[in-house]
């Protein structure tokens, strides 16, 4: 009776697998016959590129693409979109109507200020605005995504809802989100990120921190202005925010620990009215970038004692006047992080599992992840054989279309084995 009892057991989790197998198979049967049409509205998007808070003409497209689908979604925002695809299994709704379990799935959709140099023939027709850090590709993976799943949803043990989100650049579209409601009710989020560091046909998910924290911040420089002949009669606020610029890079190399990653850039420096007066006031104005608690809590402290003695001592004055908060780390919760490694093996193989140490860059999904346990995976599209190597937001920035379909295959089968536990 045992050898029986176990014989049966065994019967069983050979059939579950089977079934299972045969799931990941429909999906990237599924997948492939969609990716003509994945890479297609890439390049659409690519084309036709809005950025933060502007991205009405791309939720248009979006929701003209679900329609042809056939898949319900509202528009909460007139940038932004949510989708819902229902499943059909038995056991994917309660008797009193709500979902097993509800995922859900993000696609971040605007463009950056950045005038494209690519060549590419479906290269933006909007002057000055580029999709130069993958999100065309992130709409078009989404795409595809709901186009498998929307065929699969015998399936679907609960209900999928996508996001479609703007203003992800300005660090602002997933709190819009979250006010309009789209984490009521949801048990787990997932995103994935095209990414330019990470070897194209291989997706990283590692658990813990992936993203940075995100911060922003304004210096004001007050001087005495005078004739630029006669610089001994004024302060010369560029000179003070020059060395700013300079001192407050001694946070990172001095001041923190060299096992705590961060990043102080200052990406602006304005001053002066005219060539021959020494300017009376500048500013500057960047970001910081950290992974750690200690050294986030650290940082206004710091900048402010750098920029207040710094200017005194060149006889100005200066204030850090604004100091925000955009969004904390994006930390892969270790369960999601495991789900989405085997979900990759399943649909892509073992070879296809990645190894990426992680970015200083920001990503406000980590919004969603405050509410939900979730995990953002890095499609890896770095491929020098065509020429897939500039790095994010760079005019030349281009992606090795190959690994959408790829980034399509992992969504639906993360999506899939999400509701199935």
């Amino acid at each position: 009776m045992e050898r029986t009892e176990e014989t049966g057991r065994v019967s069983c989790k050979r059939s579950a697998a089977g079934a299972d197998a045969k799931v990941s198979e429909t999906i990237r049967d599924l997948s492939l016959a969609s990716e003509p049409y994945i890479i297609d509205r890439r390049r659409h998007f690519h084309q036709h590129p809005e950025p933060s808070l502007e991205e009405i003409e791309t939720t248009d497209a979006i929701a003209h693409e679900l329609d042809a689908m056939g898949i319900a979604y509202e528009r909460p925002l007139a940038t932004g979109l949510v989708a819902t695809i229902r499943g059909t299994a038995p056991d994917a709704y309660e008797p009193d109507g709500a979902a097993r379990r509800r995922l859900m799935l993000r696609a971040d959709i605007d463009a950056l200020h950045v005038a494209e140099k690519t060549g590419e023939p479906f290269a933006s027709v909007n002057e000055g605005i580029m999709h130069a850090c993958g999100h065309d590709c992130h709409i078009a993976m989404m795409l595809g995504a709901c186009r498998v799943l929307s065929q699969m949803t015998d399936e679907l043990r609960g209900e999928i809802r996508v996001v479609f989100q703007p203003s992800e650049e300005n660090g602002r579209g997933s709190q819009m989100m979250i006010d309009a409601g789209v984490l009521d009710g949801v048990d787990g989020a997932f995103a994935l990120h095209i990414w330019s560091e990470v070897d194209a046909g291989t997706i990283s998910c590692e658990p813990g921190p992936r993203m940075a924290n995100t911060d922003w911040f304004r210096i004001d420089v007050t001087g005495t202005s005078c004739h630029g002949a006669m610089p001994q009669r004024g302060a010369d606020a560029i000179i003070a925010a020059a060395e700013i610029v300079n001192n407050l890079q001694t946070i990172v190399s001095r001041d923190l620990s060299p096992y705590e990653p961060a990043v102080v850039t200052i990406g602006e420096l304005h001053g002066g009215t005219a060539r021959n007066v020494i300017a009376g006031s500048a500013y500057l104005a960047g970001t910081v970038r950290t992974y750690h608690d200690s050294a986030h809590d650290a940082m206004p402290r710091l900048i402010e004692r750098i920029c207040t003695h710094t200017a005194m001592a060149l006889g100005a004055e200066a204030k850090l006047t604004e100091y925000t908060v955009a969004h904390p780390a994006v930390k892969n919760d270790e369960t999601a992080s495991a789900r989405c490694t085997h979900a990759i093996e399943k649909v892509l193989g073992p070879a296809a599992v990645g190894r990426y140490r992680g970015t200083l860059s920001g990503e406000d999904f980590s919004m969603y992840l405050q509410h939900v346990p979730g995990v953002l995976a890095f499609v890896g599209t770095r491929n020098p054989a065509i020429g897939a190597t500039w790095a994010q937001h760079s005019c030349y920035y281009k992606v090795d279309e190959s690994v959408l379909v790829k980034g399509t295959m992992l969504t639906a089968q993360y999506a899939v084995d999400f509701l199935a536990e």
